[in-house]
């Protein structure tokens, strides 16, 4: 008998189901209530939001969802917040939908985790549990949550998880003030705990596009310093770069807003019911309670997937893109038009394609390609990058600002994000 690794199994399905508009990957955001209060976070509310937790689906909203989503062929289902275990009734939803069959996902801050829902989990339990761990001390994880005893409680959590044995990973988000003690943080998940750790800097705005989450987001050079800092990890991108350079695309890929597995494979669907096509994305919504999930996914984000770019933007043309977290769902944050690439993630894209030595062929009017304005600096910041001399503390911040469009000969839309249609993200 042949054997056949997850990993290989969940590529190849997404890839054989793709063009027949499957929606086997979902996320279902139950709450955006949490008890953190975290600088860089994209959609907390408080735990005593009243309005909030009465506009959230029901326990029966949601076995009607899930019942739903599993007849139209979902397999995946992530569960994420907010804070997921904010909701007291979060178990018998999880339940419903593990004895529905679904190959379920869990994020959570873990510091609301009692041995209670621990012993829950180990009895019906799920495919992975992840775990944001915002700090290696007491005094980093709270600066950045905001909330006395909240280290202590998100570690009281980790050990109830570990100790029965449950599937649990550590993952954090690189911001100013945790930048620190990143590495001490991964040898604490892989050395101590024995469990792996994966950490995501590139930081956005709210959703409801407020601007200050971007207070604590690393500078580019920040950002790709922690790259070269591990050999693995600076090795990983260069893989991802030469595995996924997209070809040179025909003309018409470049018709339309969306390349990635949103509205194709992937779906997500608020608290309050609304379908999207990712996570970050709300520009486009549909309401779930005032018709059902077929309807959504099959006309209205159909609809949306397919939707026609009305310029041509200097991103459809990079062959850098796996080094890039620009999607539409960023641009629309940062600008509010999902057209609208964000000049950070350009900037450490090309930053990072240059401290690892990868070619980045021109695509047309941009600034950080040999010729650009910013090339110059991008150069010198590399080389100092490469040989350990560049200085953080007095260097300033790079700003979003618009890209310029490029002409409509430069080229066509490669192929879809980075990470290949995201989920949800990675860090909450």
């Amino acid at each position: 008998m042949k054997h056949q690794n997850y990993g290989e199994f969940s590529l190849g399905l997404h890839e054989r189901l793709f063009a027949h508009r499957i929606p086997v990957n979902g996320t279902i955001e139950v709450t955006r209530r949490c008890p953190l209060e975290c600088a860089h976070c994209y959609n907390n509310l408080p735990m005593a939001d009243q309005e909030a937790r009465r506009s959230e689906l029901t326990y029966e909203e949601h076995c009607r969802l899930v019942d739903e989503i599993t007849e139209a062929g979902c397999l995946w289902l992530l569960y994420t917040g907010g804070e997921i275990f904010a909701r007291k009734d979060f178990l018998d939803i999880y339940t419903y939908a593990k004895q529905k069959g679904l190959i379920i996902g869990l994020f959570t801050n873990g510091t609301l985790i009692t041995s209670k829902i621990a012993d829950h989990l180990a009895e019906w339990r799920p495919f992975t549990i992840e775990i944001t761990l915002y700090g290696r001390t007491r005094e980093t994880y709270e600066q950045l949550t905001g909330i006395p005893g909240s280290y202590d409680r998100c570690m009281r959590g980790i050990r109830l998880l570990t100790e029965r044995g449950l599937p649990l990973a550590l993952k954090t988000v690189g911001v100013t003030i945790n930048k620190h003690e990143i590495w001490d943080m991964k040898r604490f998940a892989e050395e101590d705990l024995g469990l792996t750790f994966k950490f995501d800097s590139m930081i956005n705005p709210r959703i409801d596009c407020s601007q200050s989450p971007l207070a604590v987001r690393l500078r580019p050079e920040e950002v790709v310093a922690l790259d070269l800092q591990d050999p693995v990890r600076a090795g990983e991108w260069k893989q991802l770069y030469e595995n996924f350079r997209p070809p040179m695309p025909r003309p018409q890929r470049s018709e339309e807003v969306y390349h990635c597995g949103g509205g194709m494979n992937s779906f997500a669907i608020d608290p309050q019911g609304l379908m999207s096509i990712c996570v970050l994305s709300h520009m486009d919504t549909y309401d779930w309670r005032a018709g059902t999930f077929r309807e959504g996914w099959e006309q209205f984000l159909c609809k949306v997937r397919h939707k026609k770019a009305t310029r041509l933007m200097k991103c459809v043309a990079c062959r850098i893109k796996t080094l890039c977290n620009m999607c539409p769902a960023m641009g629309e944050l940062e600008h509010g038009d999902p057209e609208e690439p964000v000049d950070y993630y350009c900037h450490v894209a090309h930053l990072r394609a240059h401290v690892l030595d990868l070619p980045v062929p021109p695509h047309g009017d941009c600034a950080y390609c040999e010729g650009g304005s910013a090339y110059p600096e991008l150069v010198r910041s590399a080389a100092a990058l490469k040989a350990g001399q560049m200085a953080f503390a007095e260097a300033p911040r790079s700003t979003s600002r618009p890209l310029p469009m490029v002409g409509v000969g430069a080229a066509d839309s490669a192929g879809g994000c980075s990470t290949g249609g995201c989920a949800s993200c990675c860090c909450k």
